[in-house]
């Protein structure tokens, strides 16, 4: 948008946010919400509410009448169990960094096409597809337009794989932390954990789905089955805790998707909060999907 529209946009949005963050001290001060960070608390709501747009059309009708009360519930009372204690675990630390390999050709090229995919998502999260021009991603990286196009035949292709790398992303954290002896509660927490201090780190961000219909329709069509069966995995989670009692009887698929969703929304948070401690952020950011609004 020009400046003039978005610059009023943007101070509505905010206003929005001031609102339900005041509303939501008042709560704190009145004993009826649990002591939290309200500004990183509607965040997080209202991040997770974003993609609801998009899974609740896919949803059968009875379902997505009742899905209302199922986001209340989840938000109120939280995952953790109330006759429960919990307490965050450390951040399972996972890395993908490389080992140095010296002058190896191959290697030296994934690094280049990684840096274009991670200037490619920030460009992208920030202007969407038609904003974004390849200058501008070359210029942030300081090379040529010619060096772009060693790497990615247009501007779709680079979407493309940035879909495709914020995907690996997820499912390789996804996948080591599902190796750990930990508890589904904590394996929850600590994907969520992991996740958000990738988004928010020299590693990141992951691609938002708000460029998703900027790709060709098989391309998007793909994409969307992989991430569905990425994304199964937290659901799978969700329901072995459910079924051994470490997790509130929650509806698996409203959580799953409410969770993805605060994911995608969680870069950008430095906006926000300050980010001196990562892992206390990522914290903050998914209370209250673990502990709820209710005071325990």
């Amino acid at each position: 948008l020009k400046a003039e529209h978005r610059e009023v946009l943007e101070e509505e949005y905010r206003r929005l946010l001031r609102r339900l963050i005041d509303l939501l001290n008042r709560g704190i001060e009145a004993g009826q919400i649990r002591p939290c960070n309200p500004v990183v608390t509607i965040r997080a709501i209202v991040g997770a509410l974003d993609w609801s747009f998009y899974w609740l059309y896919e949803m059968p009708a009875d379902e997505s009448k009742e899905a209302a009360s199922k986001i209340r519930q989840l938000f109120t009372n939280g995952l953790v169990p109330r006759r429960s204690s919990f307490e965050w675990k450390n951040s399972h630390n996972s890395s993908n960094a490389q080992p140095s390999q010296g002058f190896n050709r191959e290697a030296q090229n994934r690094i280049k096409q990684e840096a274009f995919l991670r200037a490619g998502t920030q460009h992208f999260n920030r202007k969407g597809f038609s904003g974004t021009s390849l200058d501008d991603i070359a210029e942030s990286l300081d090379v040529s337009k010619g060096a772009f196009y060693y790497h990615f035949a247009n501007k779709e292709a680079l979407l493309s794989q940035c879909y495709e790398f914020t995907l690996d992303q997820f499912e390789r954290i996804t996948s080591e932390v599902e190796q750990t002896d930990l508890s589904p509660i904590d394996k929850l927490g600590a994907v969520c954990t992991e996740i958000f201090e990738l988004q928010n780190s020299d590693r990141g961000p992951l691609i938002r789905y708000n460029t998703i219909t900027a790709l060709p329709l098989d391309l998007r069509r793909a994409v969307l089955n992989r991430t569905e069966e990425i994304h199964a995995k937290l659901g799978d989670m969700i329901a072995e805790g459910i079924s051994e009692g470490s997790i509130e009887n929650q509806n698996v698929l409203v959580t799953r998707h409410l969770m993805v969703s605060a994911i995608n929304a969680a870069v950008g948070i430095d906006q926000w909060r300050r980010l001196d401690d990562l892992t206390s952020a990522a914290h903050d950011f998914f209370d209250v999907f673990f502990l709820g609004l209710k005071p325990r």
